[in-house]
């Protein structure tokens, strides 16, 4: 029995926060806050533990795989953990845990309304997010996308005011329409290859090849491009951060456009894989969106004053880093785009969450306000301080790991252009974000609202349920740069999936 139990873990992990959503509808407003955000937390810590326990079996080989149905002959509902998967679930259920302490700060600290509903969708996305890490083909994928993308219409318009609901309409057309021809790629795959079962290098060749290899390609890439907020195909996310500050850090590093960003790896490497999409020169195609959307977005995020709006640029093109290292298609570059899911989640959601607590603490959105307030939140600007040098890809942190591998990968094959493009990018962040926090700290021209009646500056950071998750977020984002395989073994498992990719291509 017990054995039974521990070889269903992916499904539990799926179930625990799917059974915690619909707990939490249930009870509803008839409960006491605290009760509906023990039910988060409870669930939150359940999943993490089930997901970890796994850790060590993927680690040394085991295969997790549970087939709940089977629709026809090649097409079964089947959950299974391997090496990129169990990575992208540890990020996801690791950060839930922060993101839900932090998100009852927020509710708290600026007392929001609709709680209730935002807890149950917010776990719901969570159920969406596992199901993606753990499905074994793209028609599990496919349901867990699309679960994903409604569970998070919600929280995209919180508010209920106009603004938030043109930016959920908006979502839902560019989710909904290319989730729609992500369906009609399945459909097309199955039927020249017999299966979707995802196989390391992949499984289309020789079913599939020529031209209509190339149109199924970019039936499904183009699920995975929209979530990912690849250009020109990203002006959903942008306008989704009219959304509680919470919410745009689960898009942004636990959720939706890290689906994206997985998406494409799953069909690139686990579909088509590389040597297939070399030969057709689909490889090409994704470095030159990549590069283009790394450029431009950084560009765009240079002139946002607007602190959140910088901050979703900035996600824009950081996310492309993964397509990119993808599309050059070397064993080092797709090892740095997979550890970058970890690297940029860890960092991304610790720059939204101090923008969420300058917003409730000293209710300031826009960096031109921002002159002097580190003297009033010294904790929290270190942090944004932090976290910027690291999404600029500077040593001893996180994204240092990432992108260096990436760059390695693309000098390895022999593609100085992509090396060039991703410095380029990394002064780009620095021009964007290091300003923040030079203007957070400056003694001149301080804001007059972080200033006591005597001149001198107030004291007053967010509550401790705000400032210590970004406090940890932050303090991993250097423990990754420091010793990347810490803890879970994440850049091992980056590694071993990259492996099994070009090994399972030849």
């Amino acid at each position: 029995m017990m054995e039974w139990i521990l070889s269903m873990r992916p499904l539990w992990a799926v179930c625990i926060s799917m059974t915690a959503a619909a707990l939490i509808m249930i009870l509803g407003d008839k409960v006491r806050p605290d009760i509906r955000e023990s039910l988060t937390f409870g669930a939150a810590g359940l999943k993490a533990l089930c997901v970890f326990s796994m850790v060590p079996a993927v680690a040394s080989g085991e295969s997790f795989r549970i087939t709940l149905f089977s629709l026809t002959d090649g097409i079964d509902f089947a959950l299974q953990a391997d090496s990129l998967g169990i990575l992208f679930a540890c990020v996801a259920s690791g950060l839930w845990i922060v993101t839900s302490v932090y998100s009852v700060g927020y509710m708290r600290g600026h007392q929001e309304k609709n709680q209730t509903g935002y807890f149950a969708a917010f776990a719901m996305c969570l159920c969406g997010a596992i199901g993606i890490c753990f499905a074994a083909n793209l028609l599990t994928f496919f349901v867990f996308y699309e679960i994903l993308t409604v569970a998070t219409y919600p929280l995209v318009v919180h508010y209920r005011d106009d603004k938030g609901k043109r930016a959920g309409r908006r979502y839902l057309i560019y989710t909904l329409t290319s989730g729609q021809l992500f369906f009609a790629g399945i459909l097309c795959i199955y039927f020249w290859c017999g299966t979707t079962d995802f196989v390391p290098g992949g499984f289309v060749f020789p079913h599939l090849d020529g031209g209509k290899a190339v149109v199924i390609f970019f039936l499904l890439i183009v699920g995975g491009a929209v979530k990912a907020g690849v250009m020109p195909l990203h002006s959903w996310l942008p306008g989704a951060m009219v959304a509680p500050t919470p919410v745009s850090a689960l898009l942004h590093a636990v959720a939706v456009v890290k689906a994206g960003a997985f998406c494409v790896i799953r069909i690139v490497c686990y579909t088509y894989g590389p040597d297939l999409c070399q030969k057709l020169e689909l490889d090409h195609v994704l470095c030159w969106f990549a590069a283009v959307t790394i450029i431009v977005a950084s560009l765009i995020a240079m002139q946002k004053d607007n602190l959140k709006a910088r901050l979703a640029y900035s996600t824009v093109g950081q996310l492309s880093y993964i397509v990119l290292g993808v599309g050059i298609m070397s064993p080092l570059s797709v090892t740095g785009a997979i550890y970058h899911i970890v690297a940029h989640a860890v960092m991304k959601i610790t720059l939204f969450m101090c923008a969420g607590a300058i917003f409730v603490t000293a209710h300031q959105s826009e960096v031109s306000a921002m002159r002097g307030i580190g003297r009033r939140m010294p904790v929290t600007m270190c942090c944004f301080g932090v976290a910027s040098l690291g999404i600029a890809g500077l040593p001893f942190a996180a994204g240092f790991v990432s992108k260096t591998g990436i760059i390695a990968g693309a000098a390895a094959a022999g593609r100085p252009i992509y090396i060039a493009v991703l410095i380029a990018s990394a002064l780009l962040s620095l021009t964007y974000l290091v300003p923040v926090v030079y203007l957070a700290f400056s003694g001149k021209n301080v804001n007059p609202a972080y200033l006591s009646y005597d001149g001198k500056s107030l004291r007053g950071e967010a509550g401790k349920l705000m400032l210590i998750p970004l406090m940890v977020t932050a303090a991993v984002s250097v423990l990754l740069g420091v010793a990347p395989d810490l803890g879970a073994g994440l850049l091992s498992f980056a590694g071993e999936a990259a492996r099994e990719i070009f090994e399972g291509g030849l």
